[in-house]
């Protein structure tokens, strides 16, 4: 019985796509170049190696069994899976990467996140006057963390492009960075918290009797970090900064959000801005990448996102949120 692995070639499976689509073996040897009896040995052959019947004996026309059904399904997918990884490899030979990996810090704004990924999509997704592909194909991997969980990742080598991180991790080295911009923070409690009654400035001693809110670091292997929090001060964790802005919307603590998430809250009375002797926080966001091999060497998939983020009214929308980028730019 001839080895499976050798009879299931892509010409095998393009002849069995051919026979289906043509509807019989003569009109599929007549579009091949070859003779019937060429064909039909062919799929008996085939036949042999999988142990299986393809086609029904009793019919006049090319009628696929149960079997061959499935195989002409399989087939299919294979081949156009092996198209698609010629025309990635095309595209890796032409500077494209196969797969680029961005981690997003959790204040980044998401929706100007997006509008970057439609954007890199949309070349990837380009089509010539035949339908065939013209983009990039470079498989695009995003993913979220929080505090120095995104430089970890990128000192890791876990992801290719960090965006949003501190500046104040020591570099191993091969890592580039620039600043992205300067996101203020505000101290923030429910009208209903004690804390919204008291006079201000809040001094430590007062904070200290009352539970913050915080977000937890996603780093596993480096020191994570932590800001504004007291000893001895009952701490809620939160995954995000969103569910801490929840926690802070139900009374459940007190603390120091981002100025921009904080404003629609306070604007419509749900949230109250107190200030306190402590300075308010003012993070420095980055964004870096990885760069062992020299400014020269660097992916067209790479190098497209860096230019973006040069852009000085990207990186305010990141920052600050699309609509507090546009009044700035105005």
């Amino acid at each position: 019985m001839p080895d499976r692995r050798q009879a299931l070639t892509p010409d095998a499976l393009a002849m069995m796509d051919t026979i289906a689509r043509t509807g019989s073996f003569a009109a599929a040897a007549r579009e091949l170049g070859k003779v019937p009896s060429a064909l039909t040995y062919s799929v008996r052959q085939l036949e042999d190696a999988l142990d299986v019947l393809l086609f029904d004996r009793s019919s006049r026309t090319a009628q696929l069994t149960e079997a061959g059904t499935e195989l002409l399904t399989e087939g299919r997918r294979l081949l156009q899976e092996l198209d698609a990884v010629a025309n990635r490899v095309r595209r890796v030979a032409d500077g494209w990467e196969a797969t680029l990996s961005v981690t997003v810090e959790d204040v980044i704004c998401p929706d100007t996140v997006f509008d970057l990924v439609t954007a890199f999509c949309e070349l990837s997704d380009r089509r010539d006057e035949r339908g065939a592909e013209r983009g990039h194909g470079t498989r695009l991997r995003l993913r979220k963390d929080v505090l120095t969980g995104a430089w970890e990742s990128l000192v890791h080598a876990e992801v290719d492009l960090a965006i949003g991180v501190a500046g104040e991790y020591s570099n191993p080295g091969g890592i580039e960075t620039r600043l992205l911009g300067e996101l203020p923070f505000v101290f923030c409690v429910s009208p209903r918290h004690v804390l919204a009654q008291v006079p201000e400035p809040l001094s430590d001693a007062q904070l200290v009797h009352h539970r913050a809110v915080a977000v937890a670091d996603s780093a596993l292997r480096l020191a994570p970090a932590t800001y504004n929090l007291l000893a001895g001060q009952d701490v809620l964790t939160v995954p995000t900064m969103r569910d801490k802005i929840e926690a802070l919307l139900r009374g459940l603590g007190c603390g120091f959000v981002p100025q921009t998430w904080a404003q629609p809250h306070v604007d419509a009375g749900r949230l109250v801005v107190r200030t306190t002797v402590r300075p308010p926080h003012l993070a420095r966001l980055h964004y870096a990448w990885r760069a062992e091999r020299g400014p020269h060497a660097l992916g067209r998939a790479l190098t497209w996102w860096l230019g973006q983020l040069e852009n000085p009214l990207t990186q305010r929308a990141l920052v600050l949120g699309k609509q507090a980028a546009l009044r700035q730019a105005t």
